[in-house]
């Protein structure tokens, strides 16, 4: 992982250089194995972040601001207890490990003066968060690890706390590169940049690769193929990194992929991928971490606490899409109504031609110029019933047609309606979002509503944009929210937004008299269209009209409305301009 020993020894002198002598003004758990301190000093808060995640395990300071869950998980309630209101004193690290110490001055269950501290083990899967008292004791762990779990270390309560096993390394902040070069030598061949990974302390297989790079110029993989202008290569790389990191003097670097998805990070600026990946600088290592964490652990959050709703809107879309096939099917069916209404006719006007008994009879079809046509019989009836079957069917066929277009209809505003909800869900990123989804299915009826426990969920407005021309633009996070902001808060002559024909949010400009320029029109264009099925497309077509024009058919479900009077912007989604413009 990249985040290694050496990572973390320059995240301990970020931390060190704002927090010490700062104490906790709240603790919170926004998700299981992630826990958000606010520290408070004379200067003002900060936050940070620890996780004990298998895929992101870290700890920085943090810009972000996870939601508080209604109601805190046991872990955060025992670190309020033991950590709440203490003065972090010291941040610790053995060499290059990857576990930091904190340690915080508070007071016992008997006011009396203690300390305790929470150390952070990030080790992939076996990261920890694990709390210790003065004495070295576990006071308790995100992750209790018992003896089934693990035969070599335990982490339980009661128990006292021993450093992981670990094998001597070389740490290239406090040793000379003569003896990792010595070491190295010792090695049997191999990749250099895999034998520098048995050697070194604290150093991630980038950082081997990067100074593996370096020395060989990116001309050879192994070992056996340095030459001593190699080693002397390999010399200089090893001492310029360990110089980075005796100075602190680092450089924060994201590796992205052409499109900009993250891949990596290190603290030094990274060569190996040539143009294959780009490399994006920040000005502090916390930042850098929640640029490349932060959207991914959102996702990922909002995955897990979604996945009932996820489950229902599927399975619900799928029975309504089975429905409406089947009625379509019998729709196509009864468009053989004329040829029923026909046949009537046909019999009625020749009843002196059949008999009772006959099975089927051919007769000139005088709507088609008398073309013979074979109608089937009922040998049970007789020809004047026959032809009075042939019209009681075509009267179904009728009756069918009208009533199975409507639910046609029905089944098609439904199955929009949940698309619509689904859209929303995909773009939620607070439980307060999840919450109005889950209480919209609920007034819908798709959902049962939960007995309310707790506290009930803050009120959450629509989301607010500011225009380069100054003027507030709005977006509805759901489908109730989307009916209240254009049926009832908006004014007649405010703009309305909407992708055609896609999924996605109402979005109003408030234009209070004014008329917006083509600017503001179009950043509420892109905004719209961000705000949608569509917001990874381009050439997206959005029409806007005043609210004027915008009516809600009666009965018809939340978030559906018909537009009169409107012209058509096609833009591309653009999410740094959205990000600009957002306000709140």
């Amino acid at each position: 992982m990249a985040l290694d020993g050496a990572f973390l020894s320059l995240i301990k002198y970020e931390l060190e250089q704002e927090l010490i002598g700062s104490r906790i003004d709240r603790i919170y758990q926004p998700a299981k194995e992630e826990i958000i301190l606010t520290l408070r000093f004379k200067g003002g808060v900060r936050r940070v972040l620890l996780s004990a995640g298998a895929m992101d395990a870290r700890i920085h300071l943090t810009g972000t601001k996870a939601e508080n869950p209604q109601s805190p998980l046991m872990f955060c309630m025992l670190l309020r207890k033991y950590l709440g209101s203490g003065k972090l004193v010291s941040i610790r690290q053995q060499g290059l490990d990857r576990i930091l110490f904190l340690d915080f001055e508070t007071v016992n269950e008997f006011s009396d003066p203690t300390t305790v501290t929470l150390a952070i083990e990030i080790m992939g899967r076996h990261s920890n968060l694990i709390v210790i008292n003065r004495e070295g004791i576990i006071i308790d762990a995100i992750k209790r690890v018992d003896l089934e779990m693990s035969s070599v270390r335990q982490v339980l309560p009661g128990m006292r706390y021993e450093l992981p096993p670990a094998e001597p390394r070389y740490s290239l902040a406090e040793d000379d590169p003569e003896e990792m070069l010595s070491a190295l030598r010792e090695l049997p061949d191999g990749e250099l940049s895999k034998c520098l990974l048995k050697v070194l302390d604290g150093a991630s297989p980038v950082l081997c690769r990067e100074i593996a790079h370096f020395a060989t110029r990116g001309q050879h993989r192994f070992k056996s193929e340095l030459t001593e202008e190699g080693y002397q290569r390999l010399k200089f790389s090893l001492s310029a990194v360990g110089d980075v990191l005796r100075g602190k003097n680092c450089r924060p670097t994201a590796l992205l992929q052409p499109d900009g998805t993250p891949k990596d990070f290190s603290f030094i600026d990274i060569t190996q991928y040539g143009t294959a990946m780009v490399n994006k600088y920040y000005d502090t290592l916390g930042q850098l971490l929640d640029a490349f964490y932060g959207e991914r652990d959102l996702k990922e959050r909002m995955k897990q606490k979604s996945g009932d709703l996820l489950r229902l809107l599927a399975s619900t879309s799928d029975r309504i899409a089975r429905k409406l096939e089947i009625r379509r099917q019998e729709l196509a069916r009864s468009t053989d109504r004329e040829t029923w209404r026909i046949y009537g006719d046909l019999l009625s006007a020749n009843l002196h031609r059949l008999e009772k008994g006959m099975q089927e009879i051919t007769l000139e079809n005088f709507y088609e110029g008398g073309t013979p046509v074979t109608i089937p019989l009922s040998p049970m009836l007789a020809p004047a019933q026959n032809a009075q079957h042939y019209y009681a069917e075509y009267k179904k066929a009728v009756t069918a047609e009208k009533k199975l277009t409507e639910f046609v209809k029905e089944s098609e505003e439904e199955y929009a309606y949940i698309d619509s909800v689904f859209d929303a869900l995909t773009r939620a990123t607070t439980e307060r979002e999840l919450a109005q989804l889950r209480e919209e299915l609920a007034q819908s009826g798709y959902l049962r509503r939960a007995s309310a426990k707790g506290k009930k969920p803050e009120k959450l407005n629509p989301k607010k944009f500011r225009s380069s021309d100054g003027f507030t633009i709005w977006v509805g996070r759901n489908n109730i929210q989307n009916d209240r902001l254009t049926l009832k808060d908006a004014h007649n002559y405010d703009i309305w937004f909407h992708t055609q024909k896609i999924p996605g949010s109402h979005t109003v400009i408030e234009v209070r008299g004014e008329e917006p320029p083509n600017r503001t029109l179009e950043e509420a264009a892109i905004i719209a269209a961000y705000h949608s099925r569509a917001q990874n497309s381009s050439l997206v077509p959005v029409d806007y009209t005043r609210i004027k024009n915008v009516k809600k058919p009666s009965g018809a479900k939340p978030g559906m409305v018909i537009y009169t009077d409107f012209k058509t912007a096609i833009v591309t989604p653009d999410r740094e301009l959205v990000e600009k413009l957002e306000i709140s």
